[in-house]
């Protein structure tokens, strides 16, 4: 008899869920208006976005005044990263592209060739 045991996927749940929506960035809106007999008391008109600095900065939201974006951490952010195919950490595009990825070392097919090159050169 075959037993199976249970697997957590990291993706799945509560932190999967803030990961995405983080990094993908949540916009609601909502009007809201309470009446009486068809006549208007309160009218509410609610936007409001839900992103990373990372993510808010990529599609030009505006960011609370005194926000100091001179940090190291905020330049960290500006960098454009990308998932490595292979341990599927998020990784500075132009060192994945251009070198290897410093967790795996995987290496893509321009970094392979620039090395060759170089190889070749006298």
């Amino acid at each position: 008899m075959e037993v199976f045991a249970p697997e957590r996927d990291s993706d799945n749940g509560l932190s999967g869920a803030i990961d995405r929506i983080l990094e993908k960035g949540l916009v609601v809106n909502a009007d809201i208006t309470v009446s009486v007999s068809g006549v208007e008391l309160l009218g509410i008109k609610i936007r409001a976005a839900l992103a990373s600095f990372a993510t808010a900065a990529q599609y030009g939201l505006e960011f609370p005044s005194g926000t100091n974006v001179e940090t190291a951490a905020w330049k960290e952010a500006q960098i454009e990263k990308e998932t490595c195919p292979q341990c599927e950490k998020k990784v500075p595009m132009v060192e994945l592209m251009d070198e290897s990825c410093p967790w795996c070392g995987w290496e893509s097919a321009k970094a392979k060739l620039m090395k060759e090159e170089i190889k070749v050169m006298p």
